[in-house]
């Protein structure tokens, strides 16, 4: 636990940086435990079946948000007027899961990491569109360094069947869809009570399908499943938070700090070597994200 003049020290920081620079933070947070949250889904050794880990990964996430909201007296699910885009958040974002999934369970995860990785891009595209945000100069040029270096980090060569490459260009769309609405419920719903709606909607949604496919885990792969509940629940949290401290076009580029958290990650817990390639390519997106954050940040 950190000493009590060090945790005031870091909200002190947090209460002086501006909107847009928690909006980086918070979105470099998602990354770092999403990274973590696919660490703990590896190290189970695909022995749990996929939708059981969503499942868990949302029945978790579901506690800590319930847990929150009623400490701090919040709003579980949103008023009546609010559920039409409550809904669409959750059934775009549920989507988005379930298109990846299928795509990962048949393509080389190459081509579906790289195909997953348009996100950002649609998010822009739709935040100019539906949200009305000014795109500068430096974004569009940024993305595409940005790209290339999850490209380098990856290696795909498309050799997959077009079927599940396009479900995995499905997963980014719906993906998309789902984090622009994020932002555009920043003054329309709470944040907790966007994630508690989302959480909830993917357990029940999910639920049905550990009647045909269940596996009851070893004490080892339980607690794995509440690690990777925990850090995907709360990465939700920092997620949510990201898109409504800063403008949606300019921060999602940060969620490719996520390919450099995964390799990171893997080289100190999974012992995998890191290769000049995904070295060069995590350079590629340390320098679009700098530049995005040194020519657009207020």
């Amino acid at each position: 636990m950190l000493p009590f003049d060090s945790i005031c020290d870091i909200l002190y920081v947090m209460e002086n940086l501006t909107s847009k620079q928690k909006g980086v933070l918070f979105m470099c947070m998602n990354a770092l435990l999403f990274s973590g949250m696919q660490i703990a889904i590896r190290l189970t050794g695909g022995t749990i079946p996929l939708m059981e880990q969503v499942f868990f990964r949302n029945l978790v996430g579901l506690i800590i948000n319930f847990c929150i909201i009623k400490k701090t007296k919040g709003v579980m699910f949103g008023e009546k007027t609010q559920q039409p885009l409550l809904f669409a958040r959750s059934i775009t974002g549920m989507l988005g899961l379930v298109t990846m999934f299928y795509a990962s369970s048949r393509a080389l995860q190459a081509d579906v990491a790289i195909m997953t990785r348009l996100s950002p891009f649609l998010v822009t595209l739709w935040a100019f569109i539906f949200l009305k945000e000014k795109i500068a100069k430096v974004q569009i040029p940024a993305l595409i360094i940005a790209f290339a270096g999850a490209a380098l980090v990856v290696n795909p060569a498309f050799n997959s069947d077009l079927f599940p490459l396009f479900i995995a260009f499905l997963s980014s769309v719906f993906a998309s869809v789902a984090f622009t609405l994020l932002a555009y419920s920043k003054d329309k719903a709470g944040p907790l009570t966007v994630v508690m709606h989302f959480s909830a909607f993917c357990v029940i949604i999910s639920l049905p399908f550990l009647y045909f496919d269940f596996v009851i885990p070893c004490v080892k792969d339980a607690l794995l499943l509440i690690l990777m509940g925990a850090l995907g629940g709360f990465g939700q949290i920092a997620l949510t938070y990201a898109y409504r401290m800063a403008p949606a076009s300019e921060v999602s580029i940060y969620n490719y700090s996520g390919i450099l958290f995964s390799g990171c990650l893997a080289y100190f817990i999974l012992g995998e070597t890191i290769s000049l390639a995904s070295f060069a390519g995590g350079c590629l997106v340390v320098a679009a994200s700098y530049l995005v954050y040194r020519f657009t940040n207020n």
